[in-house]
């Protein structure tokens, strides 16, 4: 049966800080107070950070007629320090830090090696093997357990049963982005077979958090449908809600399609709408359309919205779920 955390006042003071790829709203940076570390982008010999030099808009302009073709960094060292150096002059005690997934970017065992060097403050690095819609899941969730009095302990615990229940497809284009930046694992078993193939991706969440193709499809309309079977199979008769968000990379239309259909489809299930923003759509290009979904936050919180202790999700149990 599962238990209520103690209501005894709690001696920490815990910051929550994601990266740009989580691609959170502003409104939700506030209403969560989750800070966010901008990922910088190189194009040519100009350095932009994610949604702070180049918009969502101008950068998907932009990679249409450019010759030449961006690349990603990760956060700086003094990046992250100037957030800590915040923390620790405003009396933290702790920081949870949830950087886009170790199978895609080196950020996570970067976070690891600098928590270990730094004693001023606490720091916990998740790795939610994940990017977009379920990072930002992920840091909303940590933010609202802050918020209600939970510790560190209660707080990494839940993160880690939220990253069993996520599931991640999505669909692109083409596979040159991803096969330029080496973010497609399978690539060389994958790209001589794709002429009028519709090709099917997914992350490893439940493993490496890497991209992998999965599946393909002679037609979008069929892709769209094995999508569609894979959510109805992967989330169907779980004991506890689902929450969904579908996301697209600068194809709000077809964003749009998908959220309606969705929802006329599956009328028990949350879903929210997000974006593709500039850093991760330099790994997918135009066009991408993707769903993530997860254990809805909601049901880690009682009526009362107080946590709640001993909650233990099922593993998806399937590789690419």
């Amino acid at each position: 049966m599962q238990e209520k955390i103690s209501s005894k006042e709690k001696k920490m003071k815990i910051a929550v800080l994601t990266d740009s790829s989580a691609y959170l709203t502003k409104e939700q940076q506030e209403q969560y107070h989750i800070d966010v570390v901008p990922i910088p982008l190189i194009w040519g010999d100009k350095t932009y950070y994610d949604l702070v030099d180049i918009s969502y808009e101008d950068f998907y302009q932009k990679i249409e007629t450019a010759t030449d073709l961006p690349t990603t960094s990760q956060p700086s060292l003094g990046q992250i320090t100037e957030f800590v150096d915040d923390y620790v002059a405003n009396g933290y005690t702790d920081v949870i830090i949830l950087p886009l997934s170790s199978g895609i970017s080196s950020s996570y065992q970067n976070l690891v090696a600098y928590a270990q060097e730094e004693d001023r403050i606490k720091i916990h690095p998740f790795d939610c093997h994940t990017t977009c819609a379920g990072l930002a899941d992920c840091a909303i969730l940590a933010a609202r357990l802050v918020a209600a009095g939970a510790d560190v302990d209660l707080i990494m615990h839940d993160l880690e049963d939220l990253r069993k229940t996520i599931g991640v497809r999505f669909l692109v284009d083409n596979l040159a982005h991803l096969k330029r930046t080496g973010r497609l694992s399978n690539a060389a078993t994958f790209i001589g077979t794709l002429l009028h193939i519709t090709p099917i991706l997914a992350m490893d969440v439940q493993k490496t958090g890497h991209i992998s193709a999965i599946a393909k499809e002679r037609q979008y309309k069929r892709a769209y449908r094995h999508i569609q079977e894979d959510f109805d199979r992967l989330t169907k008769d779980k004991d506890y809600p689902i929450h969904a968000t579908i996301f697209d990379a600068d194809n709000p239309k077809r964003g749009d399609e998908w959220f309606k259909d969705y929802q006329e489809k599956f009328p028990q299930d949350d879903f929210d709408r997000s974006i593709i923003g500039p850093v991760v759509g330099v790994h997918c290009g135009k066009n991408t359309i993707a769903i993530i979904w997860c254990r809805n936050l909601d049901s880690y919180f009682d009526q009362d919205g107080k946590p709640i202790t001993g909650i233990n999700s099922a593993e998806v149990g399937e590789k690419f779920a």
